[in-house]
């Protein structure tokens, strides 16, 4: 497994959110152009607008990075950078973020600054490192996939957002709003080699980021550090519970709540019990709602996403965080 071969001034070829970064990209993308001429870097952009989808606008940059030796960029939030994402895997380019989102899970994560000048210069000084990558089906994902409850938060909070703005304090509103409704559990089947399971649940939760794990208080997040994913299964339960749950994650503690079961693995697949009418269901990766077919087979990708990721310090030199 080895990294791109990239020259000192390999191009860079730029998929840009217009939508991301509450209303900033082009303030964005002025910071971005400039910083790569002061670099002496050359800078292609492939925006993102009505007319030119996120899909269509990664693999236009991707073709033309693998041509150059280039890059392949994004600058927008984890839904964004989730769909560059998938056309960057096995695709033998390296991959840069500049994190324009509300929450930036991947991002911070990897140690990149949420501030655009900061994530340029890792970006034009960085080095490509792998990095794990989730899949459901053929969908990839860097930060999570949910159905069932989780899911349905996600699609709130976009309408939420839509009407209210994009903030922390909108998105926790949507969160108590979805919650207060009701929810049909579902009786799934659960199965990884060597074992299978059926189990009753409101929601079904696949996280690939330990920072999001971290920030909930949830230990089989520590599974991502050696090459599996890990799940979160919410048992079926009434109005107040739900709340406290979320006052759980709040607190770092939902690993305490009796309603919440655990996982770890590197393939699961995840079907309806026999006589269930769930056949085809929505399925969030990263933020984004699809409709999918079950069985859905989560596993982690047999390829990495080479990310560029700040250069390691010199030896017996401190890094940033530990002075």
């Amino acid at each position: 497994m080895h990294p791109p071969a990239l020259l000192p001034d390999a191009p860079l070829f730029l998929v840009l959110n217009a939508a991301s970064g509450k209303g900033k990209a082009g303030e964005a993308r002025t910071l971005i152009e400039d910083g790569c001429r002061r670099a002496g870097r050359t800078l292609h952009c492939f925006p993102i607008d009505r007319r030119h989808p996120p899909t269509q606008q990664a693999r236009a940059a991707v073709a033309a990075a693998h041509k150059a030796g280039g890059i392949v960029a994004v600058a927008g939030g984890d839904g964004t950078i989730n769909a560059v994402a998938q056309a960057v895997v096995g695709s033998g380019c390296a991959f840069g973020v500049l994190p324009q989102g509300t929450f930036n899970y991947f991002g911070r994560t990897h140690r990149i600054p949420t501030e655009t000048a900061g994530a340029l210069d890792v970006l034009l000084t960085g080095q490509p490192r792998p990095v794990q990558v989730g899949l459901v089906n053929d969908r990839v994902f860097l930060v999570n996939a949910s159905l069932g409850l989780y899911a349905t938060l996600l699609e709130d909070r976009e309408a939420y957002k839509s009407q209210y703005g994009r903030n922390r304090f909108v998105a926790l509103c949507a969160a108590l709003a979805t919650l207060l409704r009701n929810h049909r559990p579902w009786t799934l089947r659960l199965s990884a080699p060597g074992a299978a399971v059926e189990m009753r649940t409101i929601s079904l939760f696949v996280g690939n980021n330990a920072l999001q794990f971290e920030q909930v208080g949830v230990a089989e997040g520590d599974a991502l550090d050696h090459g599996a994913l890990a799940a979160v299964l919410l048992k079926p339960q009434g109005v107040l519970s739900r709340v406290g749950l979320l006052l759980h994650g709040a607190l770092s503690r939902l690993d305490g709540a009796d309603a919440v079961e655990t996982l770890s693995f590197r393939r699961l697949t995840v079907e309806p019990a026999r006589g269930s009418r769930h056949r085809r269901v929505k399925v969030a990766t990263d933020g984004e709602v699809a409709p999918m077919d079950m069985p859905l087979t989560f596993r982690v990708a047999p390829e990495p996403l080479w990310l560029m990721q700040p250069a390691a310090p010199a030896a017996g030199t401190a890094p940033d965080d530990a002075r």
